[in-house]
């Protein structure tokens, strides 16, 4: 049996829409959630997943900042090939952090029979706008700055660029927006198509839309690329994009 429920939060007409939130409704169906609405999320996972394999380095940390259910955590504990790295997985919602931990475990006991590097997992329920990285190999930002008030995004790559070791990497995953306004309807309409594709009625995407309009506040490719470099990183760009969901590396 699946360990999630399928996603019907919008499926019926709401008299007022609430602001979206990373609570216990949403925690029940978010695995069937992010698959019907991010376009190539699995992809991005797994690609986390050979990065860490290549960028993580031994005796270090990495940090999953938004870890939400732990997708990315799991997709780097798997990959990891170096000695005594620890990863910390960081939420701010209590529902996120408690339903990671029975995924983490889960997993952990489902595991293929292949040897495991060992890899420390630590859950912190805790806003990642007030954390401090330390030792760190890897970062990983998956749609989570775009949630982040516009003000305070600067100071948390800059806390995050601190924090790595040289040669670190950041994996920045977010929706984005385009400046050319036809191309920007274009991809809108393409990703709604995506959703309508995975089952989502017109009102279901209507009424998320109108949740998240004052929640996840996407921007351009170039506004993130140039806060990066303004935060320290030397080389950066992308390296996924479907649509208007794009996902890039940061090098340190």
């Amino acid at each position: 049996m699946p360990d999630h429920k399928a996603d019907r939060l919008y499926a019926d007409p709401l008299a007022q829409v609430s602001q979206f939130a990373f609570d216990q409704a949403v925690v029940e169906v978010f695995p069937d959630m992010i698959k019907r609405s991010v376009p190539g999320y699995a992809t991005i996972i797994n690609m986390i997943g050979d990065l860490a394999e290549r960028y993580v380095q031994p005796a270090s940390q990495c940090y999953d900042l938004g870890c939400s259910l732990g997708a990315a955590t799991l997709a780097m504990r798997r990959r990891i090939r170096v000695p005594q790295v620890r990863i910390v997985a960081v939420d701010n919602s209590p529902a996120m952090i408690e339903r990671c931990q029975q995924h983490l475990a889960t997993k952990r006991l489902a595991s293929n029979p292949e040897p495991e590097m060992e890899v420390d997992v630590e859950l912190r329920c805790a806003d990642i706008q007030s954390l401090t990285l330390e030792n760190a190999s890897m970062a990983v930002l998956n749609f989570t700055l775009q949630f982040v008030p516009l003000s305070q995004r600067l100071s948390v790559l800059e806390q995050i660029y601190k924090g790595l070791n040289p040669g670190g990497v950041l994996i920045l995953s977010e929706k984005v927006v385009f400046d050319d306004e036809p191309h920007n309807e274009l991809m809108i309409e393409l990703h709604h198509n995506f959703k309508r594709a995975n089952g989502y009625s017109d009102l279901e995407i209507a009424q998320k839309r109108s949740a998240l309009e004052q929640v996840l506040l996407p921007e351009s490719l170039a506004t993130h690329r140039s806060r990066l470099r303004h935060a320290g990183f030397s080389s950066v760009d992308v390296w996924f994009q479907c649509f208007n969901f794009a996902s890039l590396i940061a090098i340190k």
